[in-house]
């Protein structure tokens, strides 16, 4: 049996604002598990910059992230739990998508049972 002295759980890191849950708009794309994003990801790829704000909303990009997570590769060498997609998103007025690479991990969560999130690829 491990004694652990601190666990900062997935609970505690949606709290804290560390993580974003997605699940519920995850559920009506299709996703079985709760899905959700690091607070990077989301600001990167979710959030609505200033220059979009009234042209574009945050569901509507969300959704593209969800959307374009379908179209996923496995990662070769992994077990199967990690995958890698992109999504574009536009950043500026006028200005052509950027594509960004996501990180997708499906693990245990709290209570072992399955959960997913999206990352940026340099994050765990």
């Amino acid at each position: 049996m491990t004694n652990y002295i601190y666990q900062y759980t997935r609970a505690m890191a949606i709290a804290d604002g560390v993580l974003i849950d997605v699940s519920d708009m995850a559920k009506e794309a299709g996703y079985k598990y709760p899905v959700a994003m690091t607070n990077t990801a989301y600001q990167k790829c979710v959030a609505v910059p200033e220059s979009l704000k009234g042209r574009q909303c945050e569901d509507g990009r969300l959704w593209d992230v969800l959307w374009m997570s379908r179209f996923r590769k496995i990662i070769p060498g992994s077990d199967g739990t990690t995958a890698m997609f992109d999504v574009p998103v536009q950043t500026k007025l006028a200005r052509r998508p950027e594509l960004v690479t996501l990180k997708a991990v499906c693990g245990p969560g709290d209570t072992a049972a399955p959960v997913i999130t999206f990352m940026m690829p340099q994050e765990d």
